[in-house]
């Protein structure tokens, strides 16, 4: 992310940055200049980013609605390539979202987040056209390689804008876009299902593909258009918001990259972040949570199973109500980890004591309706979390050189995400109605996830009134 290293408008952009470079830490703003600002900047990057995550979600979970919806079948897969299918998409992601980030840092976000984006949409159209596991697999494998840099890329882009007062809201709005996009997805998925069942030949599970897949790009395509890149690079902003953007950042010991920042090689990168126990206390953590999380692929599943026989479109509109509370649970604890944001640590701990206790509950009653209310709580519970700790990470490398920040955001993002593949098996068909094992590994990792955001809490804590942050 060198702004000297851009061509045209951007050289120009550059040119002002080396002439204010010196004064940016000196730099003094109004109340009124930074509340437009930071208006100007949610107005902008939040529906943007919150559009495209919804998307991606929905292209990246459609998978559990199609297989209940006739592609099990029509592909004649096993409970075991289900689970193939799923974990193929995380060897990918994991592998490629550290590159992808350290890519990112140096280019523009308005332009490499959509390009990713109209790639997994044409991907996603792609999927409709399976006929075999063997093809199902390629194209998951594919699908994870590309849509790796969008999620860690967009954590990076947030961190970039915001102070660590900000944050925990924002994040709020980034992840209510995944928990919308399941309740979303069981409506679209029910709809389109049942409208266009074997219009012109074609099975409903593969219409879901393609119609999703189209939206993708469509909506790709104009985000170039809004997206803003980095502060110092954007072009949407004036010379003077700018200028504001990066002061008020370091007010909170953020750093932002300007002409005369100094540039880290790729390797020197990784080291100061693999060096560093936040990042490896937030993998943690970020694995138990991500791990946990996997139930969003076997909501369809868990729900047929709990209900029996039920159609497809009932098992899609029952999965609603279980994103519906997680985006309430969601929406309240992003407004005030901003509030209180030296005590996320505690309320992540809390929310994941609360889906542990659901969690055991589910693996002790019997009683379907009861468990599946105990689902919907837990969900909320790993939802509310999922979005703060990401804040809490942001927050936490805030004063980190921003290239090993790329890094270490990647890496909590990647290796959070490794929990996923072992999680694609946590619920074979051998196991319905009553899925013990899923739901006790689940329990195990919670455990762990409670004890490591408590030692979180309490080493910040220390740090903050040592002054070391």
């Amino acid at each position: 992310m060198n702004a000297v290293d851009l061509e045209g408008q951007g050289k120009e952009i550059a040119s002002h940055e080396v002439e204010n470079v010196d004064a940016i830490g000196a730099i003094s703003f109004t109340d009124e200049e930074e509340k437009a600002l930071v208006k100007k900047i949610d107005l902008t990057l939040l529906p943007t980013i919150w559009v495209m995550y919804l998307l991606s979600y929905l292209d990246r979970t459609n998978i559990g609605n199609a297989k209940i919806s006739g592609m099990e079948v029509d592909l004649n897969l096993t409970s075991n390539q289900y689970s193939i299918a799923l974990v193929v998409f995380f060897v990918g992601y994991v592998v490629f979202e550290v590159p992808s980030n350290l890519a990112l840092s140096r280019s523009r976000p308005s332009i490499y987040l959509p390009s990713i984006m109209i790639l997994w949409g044409a991907l996603t159209c792609v999927m409709a056209a399976v006929k075999s596991f063997a093809h199902l697999v390629a194209l998951r494998t594919i699908l994870g390689c590309i849509e790796a840099g969008f999620a860690p890329g967009v954590i990076l882009l947030l961190s970039s804008w915001y102070k660590q007062t900000e944050q925990s809201k924002r994040f709020g709005v980034f992840i209510s876009a995944a928990v919308l996009s399941g309740a979303f997805g069981g409506l679209i998925a029910a709809g389109i299902v049942e409208g266009l069942e074997g219009a012109h030949g074609i099975r409903g599970w593969r219409w879901l593909f393609i119609i999703e897949g189209v939206i993708t790009i469509g909506f790709a395509i104009i985000s170039i258009f809004i997206l803003p890149d980095f502060p110092t690079t954007t072009r949407r902003l004036s010379d003077r918001e700018r200028q504001i953007a990066v002061a008020r950042l370091a007010s909170q010991n953020v750093t932002a990259t300007t002409a005369d920042t100094e540039h880290l090689s790729n390797l020197n990168a990784c080291k100061v972040a693999c060096k560093d126990l936040r990042t490896w206390a937030f993998i943690i953590g970020y694995m138990v949570i991500v791990g946990s999380s996997t139930l969003t692929y076997f909501y369809p599943t868990l729900v047929k199973g709990l209900f029996g026989s039920v159609s497809t479109k009932e098992i899609n509109l029952l999965t609603v109500p279980i994103y519906g509370v997680a985006f309430v649970a969601t929406g309240i604890t992003s407004y005030y980890g901003d509030k209180i944001s030296t005590w996320r640590g505690l309320i992540i701990a809390c929310w994941l004591g609360f889906s542990l206790i659901c969690s055991i509950l589910v693996c002790i009653i019997h009683d379907f309706s009861a468990r599946y209310a105990l689902l919907v709580l837990m969900a909320a519970g790993l939802w509310s979390t999922n979005g703060g700790t990401l804040a809490y990470a942001s927050s936490a490398f805030a004063s980190m050189h921003p290239q090993a920040r790329a890094v270490a955001l990647a890496m909590v993002n990647a290796l959070g995400n490794l929990a996923q593949i072992y999680g694609s098996y946590l619920f074979p068909a051998s196991d319905s109605p009553e899925y013990i094992m899923g739901f006790s590994v689940i329990s195990a990792m919670l455990t762990v996830g409670v004890f490591v955001f408590l030692f979180l809490h309490v080493w910040f804590r220390r740090r903050l009134r040592s002054g070391l942050i």
